[in-house]
Parts: structure tokens; C-alpha cells; sequence
């Protein structure tokens, strides 16, 4: 089984910063992608930024410029380092995995939630 343990979240004012991470643990034979979802009340889940094993990123636009997403191979870890941050970037952010769990078999994985609050 793989585990996708999330921290960081938080009540932080406008304008101020976070650092979320994400750290993969269980028995698998490697990570492809890695990224950040989330989903605001009354909301569908969206993508904020994923990156693959080589570092390439995309960024869902208003996450541009503002959060940057970072990944660790070796430790199996995502964080997504986020400044500016504005009162819509509130909701429970999600960390997910693209996850090889046998020679021939891929499956995503969700991390619980984090909850991130920007309000003064």
C-alpha cells in the first residue's frame, strides 16, 4: 500500500506565504508525476501544479508567478512553496501521486487534505 502524509497547512493573512509537503511511503517500485490539487467549499477539485521525475511543472494560471512546486526523488517528497498568498487560494489542498506499484501496473494516490486559510 502507498501513503501520501501532507503538512503545512494553516491560517496565514493575504499576502503572506506557506510551504506545503508531501512526503510517498509504502511499497512501490517508483513515483511518476507529483502535484498539488485543491477544492474550495462548493467547488470541483482543480489542479494548482504537478512536476515530473525530470522537473518539468505546470502551473494552474493564477498559481503562476506566485507558488512554485519542488520534488525530492530520493525522499519521495513534493512540497509546493506558495507567497502572495490571496483570500480564493483558501480550500483543502490534496497531494497526488502517480504511482508504479508493480512492473506493469500504475495507480494514483491521494494524500488526506491540508487545509489552507488566507484571511486577515
Amino acid at each position: 500500500q502507498v501513503q501520501l502524509v501532507e503538512s503545512g497547512g494553516g491560517l496565514v493573512q493575504p499576502g503572506g506565504s506557506l510551504r506545503l509537503s508531501c512526503a510517498a511511503s509504502g511499497n512501490f517500485f517508483s513515483i511518476n508525476t507529483m502535484g498539488w490539487y485543491r477544492q474550495a467549499p462548493g467547488k470541483e477539485r482543480e489542479l494548482v501544479a504537478d512536476i515530473t521525475t525530470s522537473g518539468s511543472t505546470r502551473y494552474e494560471d493564477s498559481a503562476k508567478g506566485r507558488f512554485t512546486i519542488s520534488r525530492d526523488n530520493a525522499k519521495n517528497r513534493v512540497h509546493l512553496q506558495m507567497n502572495s498568498l490571496k483570500p480564493e487560494d483558501t480550500a483543502v489542498y490534496y497531494c497526488n501521486a502517480g504511482v508504479r506499484i508493480s512492473s506493469g501496473t500504475t495507480r494514483d494516490f491521494w494524500g488526506q487534505g491540508t487545509q489552507v486559510t488566507v484571511s486577515s
